[in-house]
């Protein structure tokens, strides 16, 4: 090994680790990370940056799906949309690219007052969305199963994307259900964007999942580790009858497990950040905080269902400071590469990181 794959790999380390900080203390973050892991081959995190990194060019399309409906209140929560925004405007600084948020009605005015937070100008028009600078695009996707192959064809045909990210968003299990945390079944609340990202997987499009239970779309990859391991995901797990458990069936080539999804996507923001040298890329306490409000504010809720400027059940300043903690990491590495030019050559010498 190198120097820099020694400080990635560390690095890579590190993000998976303070994503998968157990705070709850029930454990389920660590049993995901476990299978992703294994399944991975290496810090989760960073090869989705690097598989980014390696693909997308300016101007190239991403597309963004998110947005779980909860009950009883059926209200989308604050978890996803959030970390959504803020990675649209990483790729847009980073990349140059054009980020589509894909999300159902519920979302449509927290998407219109992010925009403004995270300094994008929005757009729901495909000529808008393909011709526009600093910008990104907002769809709303079908509830009805009957028209979403027929929207999902069309949005590829307009707006050809070159990766897709799943972020806290719905996904069916084997029989077509969707299921909240604990087994309920929301189907009828939920946006069908399980058929767009199987047809772009199909594609060959470069897919990634973000999901902290295993409900989520694209965490069918780890399908049997979860109903071996996690509640409610066995067959027969769920409350509602369907007997196909809560676990989605959907897999993503890419994955991305953690505590709340939301940290995975800041995650991604800062592993990117470190691979391109530059930690201003990721965004500053002050905005992810006007964030947080800004979403409360249009009426999406947290886990539980409060109305509140917490995601996940944990309030605003855990997420602040984990914020915090992943840039001074991410900024005390790159600065550390070069002062610490003669440790990382004795490091290699002793070949532990090639074992």
């Amino acid at each position: 090994m190198i120097a820099e794959e020694v400080a990635e790999l560390n690095i890579g380390e590190d993000l998976d680790q303070l994503i998968n900080l157990d705070p709850r203390g029930y454990g389920v973050c660590r049993i995901l990370y476990k299978g992703t892991r294994e399944y991975m081959g290496e810090p989760a995190v960073m090869k989705c940056a690097k598989k980014l990194q390696n693909v997308l060019r300016q101007e190239d399309i991403v597309y963004i799906i998110t947005g779980f409906v909860l009950l009883p209140h059926r209200h989308a929560e604050t978890d996803g949309i959030i970390g959504a925004m803020l990675l649209a405007r990483m790729l847009v600084r980073a990349y140059g690219a054009k980020p589509v948020i894909i999300c159902p009605e519920e979302c449509k005015n927290a998407v219109q007052s992010l925009s403004s937070v995270v300094g994008l100008h929005l757009y729901d028009g495909y000529m808008e969305i393909k011709s526009m600078p600093i910008a990104v695009g907002r769809i709303i996707f079908t509830k009805e199963e009957e028209k979403a192959e027929e929207q999902a064809a069309e949005i590829l045909h307009e707006l050809p994307p070159k990766a897709v990210i799943a972020i806290e968003a719905p996904g069916a299990n084997s029989k077509g259900v969707y299921h909240t945390a604990k087994g309920l079944d929301v189907t009828e609340l939920e946006a069908k964007t399980d058929v767009l990202f199987r047809r772009c997987k199909e594609a060959g499009v470069l897919n990634i999942a973000i999901g902290d239970l295993g409900n989520e779309l694209g965490m069918g990859t780890l399908k049997k580790h979860l109903q071996k391991y996690v509640p409610y995901m066995e067959e027969n797990g769920c409350v509602c009858g369907c007997q196909g458990g809560c676990s989605a069936s959907e897999a993503a080539d890419y994955i991305i497990t953690t505590t709340i999804s939301h940290w995975g996507a800041e995650a991604l923001i800062a592993a990117t950040a470190w691979l391109f040298k530059q930690p201003e890329l990721i965004h500053a306490g002050d905005l992810e905080k006007e964030a947080i409000k800004t979403a409360s504010n249009c009426g999406m809720v947290d886990m539980y269902g409060w109305v509140d400027y917490a995601i996940d059940g944990i309030g605003m300043e855990f997420h602040l400071y984990l914020l915090e903690i992943m840039r001074q990491c991410v900024v005390n590495s790159l600065r550390h590469f070069t002062m610490c030019g003669e440790w990382f050559e004795k490091v290699i010498d002793k070949k532990f990181f090639e074992i």
